[in-house]
């Protein structure tokens, strides 16, 4: 699993916000199996930067279809002020091996109707 996927989003505020990825196995190019993973995401300003938010990390019943999804809740949304972030999403496999598989910019916008 040594390829990191490139995936922009866009993040409403006041809104819930769900992102799915169905990840691959770079030497099978199947379905990555996700059992025994764990992971965490984060947005921030900057690289640098202190976060303006963690994602929420969920995987399909099914670990075996390489499903993972990262999600904020409406109330945490509220609370990001418009503009560019960066995220990326790291999982751990069984072994203790981290990588980063996920990354993007995400652009915060406001809500219109409220």
């Amino acid at each position: 699993m040594a390829i990191t996927y490139t995936s922009n989003l866009v993040i409403y505020t006041g809104t819930d916000f769900e992102q799915t990825f169905e990840l691959e196995d770079d030497q099978t190019s199947s379905a990555l199996n996700l059992t025994g993973y764990n992971g965490c995401a984060q947005l921030k300003k900057y690289e640098s930067s202190s976060k303006a938010a963690n994602f929420t990390i969920s995987f399909s019943n099914n670990r075996a279809t390489g499903k993972v999804s990262i999600s904020i809740a409406a109330t945490v949304s509220a609370e990001i002020k418009p503009g560019k972030y960066f995220y990326d999403l790291l999982l751990k496999n069984a072994a203790g091996t981290t990588t980063r598989v996920v990354e993007g910019t995400a652009l915060v916008k406001k809500s219109v109707t409220r």
